[in-house]
């Protein structure tokens, strides 16, 4: 087999074969990337402002005026039930006048953040762990599949119980709702490896550890990120949640308890207040990480070409 053969050097000496599998390694996927790669230059910032910035930017504008003809034509007259975009928007000023509304933010980015790291630090090797090992899929995969369908609300009342009115009951909910889909977002990218690359890189010497390092977890990256992103929007709910009925002065405000206190208090906008920034926080952090992440990783495998 090719992985055997030997060669003679000119001074007659046999020169090593499969001792540099791993430099080989490196050079084929190297290699693999370049040709699957569509080079490409940067769009002028016209086409980016029109096709990327324009579009949401009308959606927002189109939502805002059908909010405030709502008010105006009186189809809703009760502030109470709907205030106005300006009632909310006095909400968010006077937030920040105060200087609480970096904080209301911070405190629920923080946990989430963490609590993400978390689950991705649990999430990735059950993944694997599932994807690899047959009994192990079969034991734990239906579960896994039915805990990723369950709502995340579902586990704040035993984490209470459980863990007490702290933040540690705050993470073993984002834990619980965003392991699932980080571990099946990972099988799901292992399961769509081509059978090629496995025999490919077993050929040289890949195997094990190695070769779930250097050909099983390349190859899954698409899924794997399309997991991940799943995962943190699954953190931000089961956060949203934690915070909402579990809420307790001791632990901070945060977003989530800022949309409880509104609803205590009965006060719409502080309500409406607490919705747009749970809003934006989600489309900052998509927007910023995981849509980055997911372009890289899908045209450097040749799968999307920009346009």
């Amino acid at each position: 087999m090719a992985s055997t053969e030997t060669s003679t050097g000119p001074t007659g000496g046999i020169a090593p074969g499969p001792a540099g599998a791993g430099d080989e390694l490196a050079g084929v996927e190297a290699g693999l990337d370049a040709l699957e790669s569509t080079a490409s230059g940067r769009p002028p910032l016209r086409r980016t402002l029109i096709d990327k910035v324009l579009p949401p930017v009308v959606a927002v504008a189109l939502i805002l005026v059908v909010w405030q003809a709502l008010i105006s034509f009186k189809v809703v007259d009760d502030p109470s039930k709907l205030p106005s975009p300006s009632a909310v928007w006095d909400e968010v000023h006077e937030a920040w006048l105060r200087g609480d509304l970096l904080g209301y933010i911070w405190t629920s980015v923080s946990r989430g953040l963490l609590g993400f790291l978390f689950a991705l630090a649990l999430g990735t090797p059950l993944g694997l762990l599932v994807a690899r090992v047959k009994f192990v899929r079969a034991a734990i995969g239906p579960i896994l599949s039915g805990l990723q369908s369950l709502p995340s609300v579902a586990w704040v009342p035993p984490a209470v119980i459980w863990l007490g009115l702290d933040n540690s009951m705050m993470y073993a909910v984002i834990l619980l709702g965003a392991v699932p889909s980080i571990a099946n977002g990972l099988v799901s990218g292992v399961d769509q490896v081509p059978p090629l690359f496995l025999r490919a890189g077993r050929t040289m010497g890949a195997t094990g550890l190695k070769g779930t390092w250097h050909i099983v977890l390349p190859a899954a990256l698409p899924g794997y990120v399309a997991g991940l992103k799943q995962g943190w929007a699954f953190s931000w709910r089961s956060l949203m949640a934690a915070e909402i009925i579990a809420s307790f002065p001791d632990l901070g405000v945060g977003l989530g308890q800022l949309l409880e206190n509104g609803r205590n208090a009965s006060d719409m906008s502080m309500v409406f207040e607490a919705i747009l920034l749970i809003l934006v926080v989600g489309i900052a952090i998509d927007l910023l990480i995981f849509s980055p992440l997911e372009r890289w990783v899908l045209r450097s495998r040749g799968l999307m070409v920009r346009s």
